[in-house]
């Protein structure tokens, strides 16, 4: 069983944010696989709102890239955390792929010509 690194876009509208990621670690599983989403657990025990935990959920999340088989990003456009995620899987040598949601369900690519979406306010001083 692969373990997946599940990357979705967190900020911004949090609770529809939130509802995506948990359907996108349903595909994972249905898939076959284990699911790591650090967006999922670390806002549970983190203020999201002060840069220097977001940073440290963050930090933490990309620390536990190694340990995975491979990145799936979910969703139509790349946040500014799941760049950095891309950025630090493909200098590992990380399999990553792009997830995008149809009608009837999930269909899994190959990322290409990757993106980054604008930084939201709060993380443009972040190292």
């Amino acid at each position: 069983m692969k373990v997946i690194y599940v990357a979705s876009p967190y900020a911004g509208d949090i609770e529809q944010n939130t509802a995506f990621a948990k359907e996108a670690c349903r595909h994972v599983m249905n898939e076959g696989h284990a699911f790591f989403a650090p967006h999922l657990l670390y806002p549970n025990l983190l203020r999201e709102s002060e840069q220097a935990e977001r940073q440290a959920g963050l930090d933490m999340g990309i620390a536990m890239l190694s340990h995975c088989d491979e990145l799936w990003c979910y969703g139509d456009r790349i946040s500014y955390g799941m760049h950095l995620e891309i950025e630090e899987a493909r200098r590992i040598g990380l399999p990553v792929r792009r997830v995008m949601q149809q009608e009837n369900g999930f269909v899994i690519g190959s990322a290409r010509n990757v993106q980054q979406a604008e930084a939201p306010a709060m993380a443009m001083g972040m190292c």
